[in-house]
């Protein structure tokens, strides 16, 4: 039996290896029939309920003064977020790949939390520690700053978020980075900061820009652990998922698919641009695409 299955002259009389899984018309027609029923189909029926309203309605639904105040702090606290999580991330990085260090294996445990936890959970748990009556917010608050039910609030749960992205997209790059070349550029005297900015940062910089734009997306889709930190008031710390929500509250279901479809091209835009430094990322370092 063994015979039979190894043998070599099985695999030269039909020309061609036996795949472990059916053919390619198969595997691409479920492919395409599950992204249709999982994907497209919702989403068709968030573009089509968009078309009931009119030009002029669209356009008053998703530039109105609360919507657009909504955008501002969603974005800017995103990109601010994804910003701080692109340094820090990177120290994070650098640290769990350079250095042994007790209690290390804990600490890369530790990075994926946020992924485990459910975002509510991590909101309330923001809240009780950044709030007046907090851990953290009784002692800053009456110094003059308060940190929970402001955009700062927002800013610390979207670094909280988006923080393992950045981590986990930086971390194998910085394993595969061939040391040879550090030792190589310190033996001709170079320091460390010429060592970092020319040799190592031009190599992981497709990763960091793959981590940064994964971060900035999902905080811009944020919504769990945002809630309950933002206060949630309008002009101020209302972002934009709670006016989709307070729209279908309302029962102003064209309103909400309106904003949620300006949302849905902007995080496709972003998806593309993902996508682009990913391929970017694997030309850069020789990898298969």
């Amino acid at each position: 039996m063994t015979a039979a299955v190894f043998n070599p002259l099985a695999r030269a009389k039909t020309g061609k290896a036996k795949r472990v899984l059916p053919g390619f018309g198969l595997t691409l027609g479920y492919t395409l029939f599950y992204l249709c029923v999982i994907v497209l189909v919702p989403l068709s029926a968030l573009v089509f309920n968009t078309l009931n309203l009119t030009w002029d309605q669209f356009v008053t639904a998703v530039t109105g003064e609360r919507v657009m105040a909504s955008y501002r702090l969603t974005f800017g606290a995103s990109l601010f977020a994804a910003l701080v999580n692109l340094v820090f991330g990177l120290l994070v990085a650098w640290v769990l790949v350079r250095y042994n260090f007790p209690g290390k294996k804990i600490v890369d445990a530790l990075v994926d939390l946020p992924f485990a936890l459910p975002t509510a959970v991590a909101g309330i748990s923001l809240t009780a520690l950044l709030a007046g009556n907090g851990w953290i917010g009784q002692y800053l608050e009456p110094m003059g700053i308060k940190l929970a039910f402001t955009p700062a609030g927002i800013v610390i749960a979207l670094i909280f978020i988006g923080l393992p992205f950045v981590v986990r997209t930086v971390q194998p790059v910085l394993e595969d980075a061939e040391k040879e070349l550090e030792e190589a550029a310190t033996s001709l005297g170079a320091t460390r900061l010429q060592i970092f900015t020319r040799v190592i940062l031009p190599h992981i910089t497709p990763a960091l820009l793959t981590g940064f734009a994964m971060a900035f997306a999902r905080a811009i889709g944020e919504y769990g652990s945002v809630i309950f930190i933002a206060g949630n008031m309008p002009l101020v710390s209302e972002i934009t998922p709670l006016i989709i929500v307070g729209k279908l509250e309302q029962y102003d279901y064209a309103g909400a698919t309106a904003v949620a479809l300006v949302m849905l091209v902007i995080s496709f835009i972003l998806l593309l641009l993902i996508n682009a430094l990913q391929a970017w990322q694997r030309r850069h370092t020789g990898a298969p695409a």
